[in-house]
């Protein structure tokens, strides 16, 4: 376990390294792409009540760290594939998912300024109240690797040339169809009934309860189901990233 954990440090420094040149501008996208969430979004309605401000205000964070997992990490995986990274962190005495788990931590730190600003913006702008709860740490923490998962599986799975075909039509599905940014019942009850078996409807739950206290189903079956998906995605990760040693 210990080695496990210094190799898992040593990549996240050698991705920190690799782009210290970027630090400030990619921060600075975060924070931007965070402030366009909360303004953006207020211009789709002609009236934001306060139960559509606070599915905004959650909403936002949660969406830009599953697009993390679904964009960013299987597109950074392809190109780790086609410029020979991806091999030679495979050839190193490190664990299969240790550079996926560097990756996802180095991008959630790049996020953290982001997430604050865009939520400090909406209470201000929306005139809300935040009840954070310490829950919302795990919570992040698991939502932000469950995706993750699912995102390094397909770019090790498909060919580089197509990884980033998948992960945006996966984003875009998510972005229009996906209860994050507004509750389940107004989806087709067809939709519903999908939604109720994949991970996301609970994954906006866990975030949206760790800040505000209210969860719309049970927290502990809220984990349980993320939990479930996450373990199933990293084992279907680490066998496809195996595969391609």
């Amino acid at each position: 376990m210990g080695a496990a954990i210094r190799s898992y440090g040593l990549l996240l420094r050698w991705q920190v390294q690799r782009n210290r040149r970027l630090l400030v501008l990619l921060v600075a996208i975060q924070v931007a792409l965070g402030v366009g969430m909360i303004y953006g979004f207020s211009f789709l309605l002609p009236h934001v009540t306060p139960e559509v401000a606070l599915f905004f205000a959650t909403g936002a964070p949660t969406l830009s760290m599953i697009l993390i997992g679904l964009s960013v990490v299987p597109q950074e995986t392809a190109q780790a594939r086609t410029n020979g990274r991806f091999a030679y962190v495979a050839a190193l005495p490190v664990p299969r998912l240790a550079p996926m788990c560097a990756d996802v931590t180095f991008w959630l730190l790049m996020q953290l300024p982001g997430w604050v600003v865009t939520l400090a913006l909406a209470v201000l702008h929306f005139h809300l109240h935040l009840n954070v709860e310490p829950w919302v740490v795990p919570a992040v923490g698991l939502v932000a690797l469950s995706a993750a998962s699912v995102g390094y599986g397909v770019a090790v799975w498909f060919p580089p040339g197509a990884v980033s075909q998948i992960s945006q039509f996966m984003s875009i599905a998510l972005l229009l169809f996906s209860p994050i940014n507004f509750p389940l019942e107004r989806l087709p009850m067809w939709l519903q009934d999908v939604h109720r078996a994949l991970p996301i409807t609970y994954m906006a739950d866990l975030i949206r309860g760790g800040l505000t206290g209210h969860y719309d189903v049970s927290r502990p079956l809220a984990f349980a189901v993320v939990g479930g998906y996450c373990a199933l995605g990293l084992v279907v990760a680490g066998w496809a990233a195996r595969r391609r040693m």
